[in-house]
C-alpha cells in the first residue's frame, strides 16, 4: 500500500480514487474536503506536511495566475507579483527529490515556459466526458495516461461557465474519469 498524497484538492475525487485501489491516500487543501469523510484531508497549508514521507505526490496547484485563460490580466499579475507567487508555488512540486512518483496537473498555461513542457496534455473527453478543457501533466516515475473512454460531444462547457461564487471550485474540479484513470493506471507503478 503506497502512500499518496493529493495536494491542493479539495473535492477529494482524486484521494477517493486511490483509496479505492487500496492506498493510503491523503488530500490537503485549505478548503475542507467534499468528499468521502471517512478517508483523511488535511486542511491547511500544503507545505505543513509536503515533505513527510510519500511514495507519490500528486498536485493540483492553483492555476489563477498561471493560466493562458487569463493571459489579458498577466500585465497586472506580473506588476503586483500575483503571477510569480504563482509560479514559485507550482514550483514547490517540480523539487521533490525524495519522492519517486510525482504528477503536477495544471491548465494550459506559462508553466510550459517557466518550467518546461508538459509530458503530456489530455482531455476529458478522452476518459468519458463530452467537453473539452486541455490539462497538462508533468510527470515523474509515472507513465502518460492511457485514454479510457473517447467520446463525441466535445463541448467547452468549463470555458463558458457564467461568474458565481462557485466557478472557481467547478473549474477547478478533476474529472471523476480522469481521477479514476489516475488511480487505475499510475496504482499499477506504486508499492503494494
Amino acid at each position: 500500500m503506497a502512500k499518496v498524497l493529493v495536494a491542493c484538492e479539495y473535492s477529494g475525487r482524486v484521494r477517493d480514487a486511490f483509496a479505492a485501489y487500496g492506498h493510503s491516500a491523503v488530500s490537503c487543501d485549505l478548503l475542507p474536503c467534499e468528499g468521502r469523510e471517512d478517508l483523511e484531508h488535511y486542511q491547511g497549508d500544503i507545505r505543513d506536511i509536503l515533505y513527510d514521507s510519500w511514495d507519490c505526490v500528486l498536485s493540483f496547484p492553483p492555476c489563477t495566475h498561471l493560466a493562458s485563460s487569463g493571459a489579458r490580466w498577466f500585465k497586472e499579475k506580473q506588476a503586483d507579483g500575483r503571477q510569480q507567487e504563482g509560479i514559485d508555488f507550482f514550483k514547490l512540486f517540480t523539487e521533490l527529490d525524495h519522492i519517486p512518483y510525482t504528477a503536477i496537473e495544471n491548465p494550459v498555461g506559462i508553466m510550459s515556459t517557466h518550467y518546461r513542457k508538459p509530458d503530456q496534455i489530455i482531455q476529458p473527453w478522452m476518459f468519458g466526458h463530452p467537453e473539452t478543457k486541455a490539462t497538462c501533466l508533468w510527470l515523474k516515475g509515472l507513465p502518460l495516461l492511457v485514454p479510457t473512454n473517447v467520446v463525441e460531444g466535445r463541448e467547452p462547457r468549463i470555458w463558458k461557465l457564467p461568474p458565481s461564487e462557485e466557478r472557481a471550485k467547478l473549474r477547478s474540479l478533476t474529472y471523476q474519469g480522469i481521477a479514476d484513470a489516475m488511480a487505475q493506471q499510475w496504482s499499477q507503478c506504486l508499492p503494494i
